[in-house]
């Protein structure tokens, strides 16, 4: 693989790796990624390693797109942040762009998805202040993933997270994803917003059905509730849409956009509806939202999204990582495979998925970088710009990998 820039660097030592200053947060092996091209990492010891995880659903056009190193470097030489009491040229054009390919008004730009979700949450209990007599609950679902601030956790519905940091932020109930009886029952007087996520990433790769949403957006338009997508790891082309909820025939009230917007930088966004958008001066803010260098970056990953053709091949390739994962299934006698376009599992009957993550990053000469958000469960979330080389390839490593483990 060749260097993606002309940046002298001192490589680091073949050896074990001194992390002590780092805070323990995760297990993390002995490995230093050092660069990265296209669904290719090398780390400090020379391995190449084909990246089927992209940073959780993050580098959505692969590492060291070229466009957006051409983004980055334009906007650093003429303006890099403004302070957000200012507006910016790349911060309205990617607005506009946003705007004008949704059903959305207005646009909050965000530095994560757990802080646009957040920002949504607060959206939703100040439109209740104004128009719903103070109502501020907000029904999720279980097994969901919203964020990890303490109000994004306490919307989620991951096992555990409901005592890691107790006490909980109260207003939020859990139904059943794709239950629309289980979301009625929990409809009260309270009830401001629902927020779903179009597929549950997290939760084991769940997309919801046509008939759930189309569902819900009567339901909570028949109750005067907003609908509010959670797209941080759905959106921005992943599904082989631009945005996962135009599947559905539906229009929501406010959409959360993180992860693939920025394509590897730090960017998110909270859009919302005009009769939605009711922040006043003081309400909202952070420091570097919507900076000029951030907002440029996403200009770019939007426009490539757009391209001709591009979204159309999201899909194809999607497809066919979808046949590729039934083989294995059936070749191994697996529960079998599901997602939308390229966020897809592969459903394995049994716990062995971080050993399989383990032995596939370690694997030589090359590994292979997946992921198991269930131990039962493989999950797959490649640069949307992999090539069907890199599918098969990626599919016949996983193969040999199964093969030891079956």
């Amino acid at each position: 693989m060749n260097k993606p820039h002309d940046i002298p660097s001192t490589p680091l030592s073949p050896t074990a790796v001194d992390s002590h200053s780092v805070m323990f947060i995760t297990q993390r092996p002995e490995l230093v990624m050092t660069e990265g091209l296209g669904s290719w990492l090398v780390d400090h010891n020379g391995k190449r390693y084909l990246d089927f995880l992209q940073g959780w659903a993050v580098n959505c056009l692969g590492h060291s797109n070229p466009g957006m190193i051409a983004a980055m470097n334009a906007q650093a030489r003429k303006l890099i942040n403004p302070s957000p009491a200012f507006y910016n040229e790349p911060m309205i054009r990617l607005s506009n762009l946003l705007t004008e390919q949704s059903c959305f008004n207005r646009v909050f730009f965000a530095n994560s998805g757990a802080e646009a979700n957040e920002g949504a949450i607060k959206l939703a209990r100040k439109w209740g202040q104004l128009h719903k007599s103070g109502a501020h609950e907000i029904i999720t679902f279980e097994h969901s993933f919203h964020g990890r601030t303490l109000a994004t956790m306490s919307a989620s519905g991951k096992p555990g997270w409901d005592t890691m940091f107790a006490p909980q932020v109260p207003g939020f109930l859990k139904a059943e994803l794709n239950d629309l009886e289980s979301v009625k029952k929990l409809i009260g007087p309270k009830t401001v917003a629902v927020m779903v996520e179009p597929v549950q990433g997290e939760g084991g790769v769940i997309p919801t059905t046509t008939a759930f949403m189309e569902g819900l957006r009567a339901l909570t338009q028949e109750h005067k509730v907003l609908l509010i997508v959670d797209e941080v790891q759905a959106g921005c082309g992943r599904t082989g849409k631009l945005f996962a909820y135009q599947h559905y025939n539906i229009k929501p009230d406010i959409m959360t956009l993180g992860k693939g917007i920025g394509g590897g930088v730090p960017l998110a966004a909270l859009l919302a509806t005009e009769s939605v958008s009711c922040f006043v001066p003081g309400d909202q803010g952070g420091t570097y939202n919507g900076n000029a260098l951030m907002t440029a970056v996403g200009i770019s990953v939007i426009e490539q999204l757009l391209a001709p053709g591009f979204l159309d091949e999201v899909v194809r390739k999607g497809e066919l990582l979808s046949r590729e994962l039934q083989t294995l299934a059936t070749e191994f006698n697996l529960e079998g495979e599901r997602g939308k376009g390229l966020l897809r599992a592969l459903m394995l009957g049994k716990d062995v998925g971080p050993k399989l993550v383990e032995m596939a990053r370690d694997q030589g000469p090359e590994g292979l970088l997946i992921n198991s958000p269930r131990p039962n469960l493989l999950r797959f979330m490649p640069s949307l710009a992999v090539t069907d080389a890199e599918i098969a390839q990626m599919c016949g490593m996983l193969r040999g990998l199964l093969q030891q483990v079956h």
